[in-house]
């Protein structure tokens, strides 16, 4: 016979049992498959550096242009993909000081995916993956470069008035700021 102090001693007990087992979240089961799938579609001048390999929603992003005005330099991206990801986009920015009319030099981002409402409508949506944020990053480089609408607009200015001294200033950034 059960008495009433063993039973609750039990529900107490398994109570307590199902406390300790962690529950994954929805955003670590995404990881899982995301990051699969982004090192196998991995650009060529991209590289993925995880601070902790146990914790897959943090990690540096190293783009080394191989064209263009930053041909050369080593950019590092800061990547922090929050709680409630797939619904909000990933946190991102450049630690590494450039010359980009798309990128401060206090290293915020001017990319519409990583926007979670933008004008243009090509903002994050939970249909986006981490290698879609990739692949953008890496493309502010080349094809996704944009001095019509810069958020560094010194930079945006220099470009238009004079190519050869913002090609001059960013290979100076280059030299100073990109590691070896």
């Amino acid at each position: 016979m059960i008495t009433l102090t063993r039973k609750t001693k039990r529900e107490d007990d398994d109570y307590l049992n199902q406390n300790q087992t962690k529950r994954v979240s929805v955003r670590d089961k995404l990881l899982v498959k995301e990051v699969q799938e982004m090192e196998t579609t991995l650009p060529s001048t991209c590289a993925i550096k995880f601070i902790d390999p146990h914790k897959l929603h943090e990690f540096y992003l190293i783009v080394t242009p191989d064209e263009g005005f930053w041909e050369g330099g080593k950019f590092y991206f800061h990547v922090y993909i929050t709680d409630d990801y797939n619904m909000s986009p990933p946190t991102v920015k450049c630690e590494t000081k450039l010359w980009h009319p798309n990128i401060t030099e206090d290293g915020d981002i001017c990319l519409s995916l990583l926007r979670q409402n933008s004008i243009d409508g090509l903002g994050w949506a939970p249909t986006r993956r981490l290698k879609d944020v990739i692949w953008g990053l890496n493309s502010l480089f080349t094809d996704l470069l944009n001095f019509d609408d810069p958020l560094n607009i010194t930079a945006a200015e220099q470009y238009g008035r004079d190519r050869e001294a913002f090609k001059t200033k960013v290979r100076e950034y280059i030299a100073l700021y990109t590691p070896s």
